[in-house]
């Protein structure tokens, strides 16, 4: 991904690339190769962002504050639509099924899941 879309997909959430966003993309770029050349590093990205609201949400702890949640919620609605551009059908609900697993353990007070393996085993389409 070209450094010009990358600022654009960074729009108002830029300080999140120094708190976490960076890594997570390098860790989830390792596992992306079997995507189009020009996808890998939207999907990539989009995983990142995924975990990093998991993250701001604060799943499983104590209430984020609001402008926390929304920064959150900008994170999730920028990788669903990295993935609707990016990613076949199958990935984009495994997608949604681990951030689904994620908020159902938070919400019933258990340890939520890795975040992290699961959205490597969304990357493949695995639930």
């Amino acid at each position: 991904m070209n450094a010009q879309v990358l600022d654009r997909e960074l729009d108002r959430i830029e300080a999140l690339w120094s708190d976490g966003l960076s890594e997570a993309y390098s860790s989830y770029l390792a596992g992306v190769g079997h995507y189009r050349p020009d996808d890998r590093p939207r999907v990539a990205l989009a995983a990142a962002l995924v975990e990093v609201a998991v993250r701001l949400h604060g799943l499983g702890g104590p209430a984020a504050p609001p402008t926390t949640l929304l920064i959150g919620d900008l994170c999730l609605a920028r990788a669903s639509r990295l993935l609707a551009v990016s990613a076949p059908t199958r990935v984009q609900v495994a997608f949604a099924a681990a951030i689904e697993a994620m908020a159902a353990a938070a919400a019933s007070k258990q340890a939520p899941p890795s975040s992290r393996e699961l959205l490597l085993k969304a990357l493949e389409g695995r639930q």
